[in-house]
Formats: structure tokens, sequence, C-alpha cells
């Protein structure tokens, strides 16, 4: 049930709407060298083989994950010698991350020549898996997973087709039958055409696939997840945002979804415990010790109770008070550390647990806070001479850190006031 034409393909509607700049140059024949990015399934080979066809070029395809360069040189070498006797050769590399960015070089040269017109297709991100010699030369082209409504499309015309599909059977499935396999293939076609094979041998010829069937065929499939790849950061960036964003159901549905891919929960512990930290902060305190203790009681239950105490943390920071305020003065901080260097503490508040110490001028006039007027020395600094006075913390009016901020504004008001009465004395 593979294309034959553009017109056959389902999905990819804003790459090959008719009158997108790339229909118009593989109806046209004139195709350039390109990467083809998107998930399992969703037609970077049917595309790159219309390519050929509309180019009137031979076609070879290689798997990255099964040959390595010796075999790609020969591939090379008899598209070289087409090319010499006037004829095209797309070359379709499936998998093409997994050669390393040295042996990506091999094809750099015939793609200039134009001996090949290089098709690579990838599920990871090319800024990461693929060298930049090689991006410069090719157009990227994003796919996208195949809705289940164009799907469905996909999976009707192989039951009406009896050349090619199942239409000599003669098999009865309703529409929300379809539609239910077209959601179970998790965006690739070519699974849910294997899905719907299996129903139609289970019901047998002149059979109708019910329910039923569909519960034997559907039972052990899982969905589409990598865990070390794009749609990993992608969900983790998701479930990150959704708390910042103070949305409780959607934070809830991505962690199940990572859960369900087979994320480690222990990372998603961890990452639960760092938005406690940088987004929540001291707007609620409580939030990090949550956080600490969802972690301590996964690792003591487990899955799947332990996944229930991920969930409770991810809906507290989610509708909880958020603030960054803490992580940006941290921030702050650290670049005046890396921007002056070692600077001197202050004589006043060194410590001096020796006589020669003293005698040194370490604690010279410290103030003892506690013995001050409302338990605060105002005119006595906490950083060195040669910065002065700095501002990192600016607490939010959000939760706890709206007290703290009024707090800190009246100190700082105060401080300020003192200072200015020394140097009017001086």
């Amino acid at each position: 049930m593979r294309p034959q034409t553009l017109d056959e393909m389902v999905g990819q509607r804003r790459l090959l709407a008719p009158k997108s700049a790339l229909r118009r140059a593989i109806e046209s024949g004139r195709v350039h060298s390109m990467i083809l990015w998107g998930p399992p399934g969703c037609g970077k080979t049917t595309l790159a083989q219309l390519l050929a066809k509309y180019a009137d070029a031979e076609f070879r395809a290689v798997s990255a994950v099964l040959v390595g360069l010796p075999e790609v040189r020969q591939v090379l070498a008899e598209a070289g010698l087409r090319f010499s006797e006037g004829r095209r050769t797309v070359l379709f590399v499936d998998e093409v991350h997994r050669f390393s960015k040295a042996q990506q070089d091999a094809f750099l040269p015939h793609i200039e020549r134009g001996t090949i017109l290089f098709v690579g297709a990838t599920t990871e991100n090319p800024s990461f898996e693929l060298n930049s010699a090689l991006l410069s030369r090719c157009r990227v082209h994003v796919m996208e997973a195949v809705s289940p409504e164009d799907i469905a499309i996909a999976l009707q015309r192989a039951l009406d087709d009896a050349e090619r599909g199942l239409g000599d059977r003669e098999l009865h499935v309703a529409p929300e039958q379809l539609l239910l396999i077209a959601r179970a293939a998790d965006g690739d076609v070519r699974r849910a055409l294997t899905f719907l094979e299996i129903a139609a041998d289970l019901a047998g010829e002149g059979g109708t696939i019910t329910e039923a069937t569909l519960e034997q065929v559907l039972a052990d499939r899982t969905r589409r997840f990598d865990k070390g790849g794009e749609q990993f950061y992608d969900q983790i960036s998701a479930l990150h945002k959704s708390v910042r964003s103070s949305n409780p159901d959607a934070a809830l549905y991505w962690l199940a979804r990572m859960l369900d891919g087979g994320v480690d929960p222990g990372y998603l512990a961890r990452r639960l415990t760092r938005m406690a930290v940088e987004d929540i902060g001291l707007a609620d305190p409580r939030a990090l010790q949550m956080a600490v203790d969802a972690w301590d009681t996964y690792d003591r239950l487990g899955s799947p109770e332990g996944d229930l105490a991920l969930a409770q943390v991810a809906l507290y920071l989610a509708t909880t008070s958020k603030s960054n305020a803490a992580y940006m003065a941290f921030n702050e901080a650290r670049s005046d550390v890396r921007e002056y260097g070692t600077l001197e503490v202050p004589m006043h508040i060194r410590n001096a647990p020796t006589k020669l110490m003293k005698q040194l001028g370490y604690g010279k006039g410290y103030q003892y806070d506690h013995d001050a007027e409302g338990g605060v020395a105002l005119d006595q600094t906490g950083f060195p001479d040669a910065l002065g006075e700095r501002v990192y913390f600016r607490p939010t009016d959000r939760g706890l850190e709206g007290r703290m901020r009024e707090k800190l504004d009246a100190l700082r008001a105060a401080r300020a006031r003192a200072r200015g009465e020394d140097e009017a004395g001086a």
C-alpha cells in the first residue's frame, strides 16, 4: 500500500500542499538534496521514492544501521558511473544520524558534484546529530506524525484495494473501529497497516473486525517515546513549562505520558525537585520538602504505587505560588563572583579565634546584631569594600515571599538611611 503518487500520501498537509515549494519542486523534477526529519511511519521513505520517480532517477537506499562505509562507497561508485551516463541517482540514507559525523563527510563531494541527490532520513534533531557541512548542503524538511483521521483514510484505502490491499477479503469494519486502530498506531501509518492486517487475519475472509478483535490486536501496544532522543527532551520541557505556567492538568498529562513511555521515574523525581527550587522557590518553601519526600516515597514503593507520589507533587508544584527570585539572585551573585574575583573579606566580619588575629584587627568594629535596636545593625555591611552594597534578592509579592518583600524593603530603606546619616556626619 505504499503510495505511488503524491496525491496518495496521507498527512504532511503543510509540507506537500498543492502550491508548496517542495511539492512544486518534486512535480517539476527539480529536486534538491535534503534531510527528512520526522517520527517513524510518517512517510520519509515513501517521499524519497517519489522524489526519484518524479525526477526519473534511479533510487538506491541504504540504512546506517545495517551498512558501513565500504558498502556506501560501492553505492556511490555506481552512482558516479550512472551520472557519467547522464542518469541521476536518489540516494536514500535511512537513520542517517547513526553514521558518525566523520562518516557523514563521505557524502559531501558527491552531493557537491551532483553525482547523487542525497535524501537523509532521521528521527533525531539534525542540529545535534548531523555535521554542519552536511546540513549546509541539504535543506531540512520537518515531517509530522500522521493524524488519526489521515491514518484512517489510508486504512480504508487498504480495505478497498483488491490489488495491493485487503479488498479481496470483503471485510466489514465500522468507521469507529478504523479510527481506534488509527489512534493506537500513534502517528505511524506503517504500524496501523500492520494492526489492520493482523485484525483481518483474525476476522477471516468475509468476516467483521469487531471491538473484541481489536482488543486482542491492540492489547500490548506502546506509545512512541525515545528515552534518549528528541521526544524525551520535548516532553520533559512540556512538563516543566506546564508546572511553571500553573497548569496542573497539563503537568499531570505530561508526567503520565513520560511514565507510560518508560522514562526512569527517578529522573522525573529529580526534575520535579529542580522545579521546586527553580520555579517555586521561597514563595512556598514546603514545595522543596514535598518534592524530596515524593522522591523518597518512590524509592521505597517503586511503580506503580510510587508513581502516585510523583503525580501528587507535580500537581502541588503546578498549583502553588511561583517565584524564581532565589534562582535569579543566586545567578547574579555568581556573576559578581566571576567578574570581581577574590575580594578580601572586610576586617569587621572576619573570624578572630587567636590573640594575634585580634591584634591584627580581625573582627574589629563588628556589631553583634542581637544587641542592636530592632535586632539589626543597620550601618554594618556584609560585602567586600571594593564591591559595595549589592541587591540580588528581589522577592515577588506571591506566597511567603510577599511577607519577605515587605520586611526586606523596610530593612533596605533603613540601611540606606543609616549610610546616608554616616556620610553626612563625616
